[in-house]
């Protein structure tokens, strides 16, 4: 019986040492972006800092150079806000309403083009690039944030429409029949009982879009343009630049300030995530 217990310890500390593992390029990373560089230079990479200065971020936000513009993350980190924000917000929305017709307004043809929904999941970001790019020129949205929004709107709409109608086949058909009854329309139906239902796939397809969009490269820095470059492209710029003496705390702090808003959104709202999945976003 005492073999059970040391075999459950032995099981703990190792998943213990698995989670120091992962953590440990944080650490380097939190720890750098606070030494000075002649710290960086002499000392220890898992050391802590001796004289921790804040120099570094200051600089990774309004003063370190992207390019010819050394104006820091600042300016396209709100860029990446004005491109964030209404993507989730309109993707989410969209997506919401076509599970609820996909699932509970069902019509000829329904599973079909919930399959080419399903198949639009798995296509590379490289697929796209071109068709998008001509769509975008004729549509004079080239370089611009506005441009942007349209293309993870379009991208993320087969998989917020897959979140949503997955969840919406588990509520009960009977709710809506007799809202029909009662004389209850399309969207009354969807605004007075679907809607209060879906707070938590909601919560699911919002933390999942924003972390998508957030942290894209690709499309950021094909379709971007200087005016609308997300603060993802204006990193690798930052850390790839030839120029002057290298600076692996401001990199460093530049990488963690591009991750921030992710990072907190999943601290805050991590919760509602795992309930949203587990309340039937992977059902049906």
């Amino acid at each position: 019986m005492a073999a059970k217990p040391r075999l459950g310890r032995l099981a703990l500390y190792a998943l213990l040492l698995v989670a120091v593992y992962y953590l440990l390029p944080l650490y380097v990373m939190l720890a750098t972006a606070f030494k000075p560089l002649d710290e960086i230079r002499d000392g220890s990479l898992l050391a802590l800092p001796q004289a921790p200065t804040a120099a570094a971020w200051l600089k990774a936000w309004s003063g370190a150079c992207t390019g010819v513009q050394c104006e820091g993350l600042a300016p396209f980190f709100w860029n990446s806000v004005r491109m964030v924000l209404p993507a989730v917000l309109i993707s989410t929305l969209i997506g919401s309403l076509n599970g609820y017709v996909l699932s509970l307004w069902r019509f000829r043809g329904a599973d079909l083009l919930f399959t080419g929904l399903m198949v639009g999941c798995f296509i590379p970001f490289q697929v796209v690039i071109l068709p998008m790019a001509r769509l975008l020129g004729l549509a004079e949205m080239a370089n611009t944030t506005s441009g942007l929004v349209f293309v993870h709107v379009v991208y993320g709409l087969a998989f917020t429409t897959m979140f949503f109608r997955n969840f919406y086949v588990t509520v009960p058909e009977e709710l809506v029949k007799a809202a029909r009854i009662d004389g209850a329309g399309f969207f009354l139906i969807y605004r007075r009982i679907i809607f209060p239902l879906s707070l938590p796939i909601f919560m699911v397809c919002i933390i999942w879009q924003f972390t998508q969009i957030w942290n894209d490269f690709l499309f950021g820095v094909v379709f971007g343009g200087a005016d609308a470059m997300p603060v993802t492209v204006a990193l690798n710029n930052l850390v790839n630049t030839s120029t002057g003496v290298k600076e692996y705390n401001v990199d460093m702090a530049a990488a963690i300030i591009a991750a921030l808003p992710t990072l907190a959104l999943y601290l805050v709202a991590g919760k509602y995530f795992v309930r949203g999945l587990t309340a039937g976003a992977v059902k049906g």
